[in-house]
C-alpha cells in the first residue's frame, strides 16, 4: 500500500473535518455485534430464499450428519438424517406450526435444527436475537499463537455463552463457547474457518478444536443457497 506523506495526511484530515464537521458531529458506531453480522453477509440476507447444508460434528463420544433445507421466509424446513437405531429419516415440517407437528419432530428434529443453524449462522443469529455483544478487549487467543479482541454474547442466566475472538475486519478467527445447563459438551474452543462465500453470506464451514478438552471438529458440507426469484442453488465458493 502507497503511504501518504505526512502533508498529503494532513490535507486529508482538513478535508475529512470539513465534509463531516466536528467530531461530536461525526456518526457514532455500530453496535460491535451488528458489525460482526454485517461482516458475514447481514445485510444481504433479505436475498435469501433458502439455504441448503449438511452439519457435521465429530465431538467426544459420537458422530453425527444432519442434513437440512430452510426457507426462512416461510419458515418450512426439510430434514435428512438417522434416527438412534440408524434407520434414515426424511421429513418435512413449518417451524411457524410447530404445535401441529408430531412430538418427535418438537422435542428431537427442531431443537437439532436449532442448534445447527446456531453454529453455522451466529453472528446473525446473535444478531437477530437482539443479544448485546460486548467488547471485552484484546486477550490471548486460546488456541493459536496472538491476540484478538473478546466479544462475549452471554445468552444468561440460564442460556449459553459465546466468547468470539474478533480480529481485523470483524472477522472471527476463534470462539469459546460454554453450555448453560447439564448436556455435554460444556466447554469448546474451535477455530472459526473454511470461510466460503454463499451469495451474499460469508461462511465458516470448518472448525477445530476441542470439546471438554478433547478433540473436535465441526464441519458444513453440501452448503448452497438460493436467491429471491430463482430456481437454482448457489454453492459455496
Amino acid at each position: 500500500m502507497t503511504k501518504l506523506g505526512r502533508s498529503a495526511t494532513v490535507l486529508c484530515l482538513c478535508c475529512v473535518a470539513l465534509v463531516y464537521g466536528s467530531p461530536s458531529e461525526a456518526q457514532t458506531p455500530a453496535p460491535i455485534g451488528e458489525q460482526i453480522a454485517k461482516a458475514y453477509g447481514l445485510d444481504g440476507w433479505a436475498q435469501i430464499e433458502a439455504i441448503r447444508y449438511t452439519f457435521n460434528a465429530e465431538l467426544p463420544g459420537f458422530n453425527l450428519s444432519r442434513s437440512w433445507i430452510w426457507e426462512p421466509k416461510t419458515g418450512q424446513i426439510s430434514y435428512e438424517g438417522k434416527a438412534q437405531d440408524g434407520s434414515l429419516i426424511k421429513l418435512n415440517y413449518n417451524q411457524n406450526r410447530l404445535a401441529d407437528a408430531p412430538a418427535n419432530v418438537r422435542d428431537v428434529i427442531d431443537p437439532a435444527f436449532v442448534n445447527d443453524k446456531y453454529n453455522l449462522l451466529f453472528p446473525l443469529q446473535s444478531y437477530w436475537d437482539g443479544i448485546e455483544a460486548k467488547d471485552g478487549g484484546q486477550t490471548k487467543l486460546p488456541l493459536a499463537q496472538g491476540v484478538a479482541k473478546d466479544v462475549v454474547v452471554d445468552y444468561s442466566p440460564d442460556g449459553d455463552c459465546w466468547n468470539l475472538y474478533v480480529g481485523p475486519g470483524n472477522q472471527i478467527e476463534e470462539f469459546g463457547f460454554h453450555r448453560g445447563g447439564p448436556r455435554k459438551p460444556s466447554v469448546v474452543f474451535m477455530t472459526w474457518a473454511g470461510i466460503k462465500k454463499a451469495g451474499p453470506l460469508v461462511l465458516a464451514t470448518d472448525r477445530r478444536g476441542t470439546a471438554d478438552d478433547k478433540p473436535a471438529h465441526i464441519f458444513f458440507t453440501d452448503v448452497a443457497v438460493k436467491l429471491v426469484g430463482t430456481d437454482t442453488w448457489v454453492e459455496v465458493k
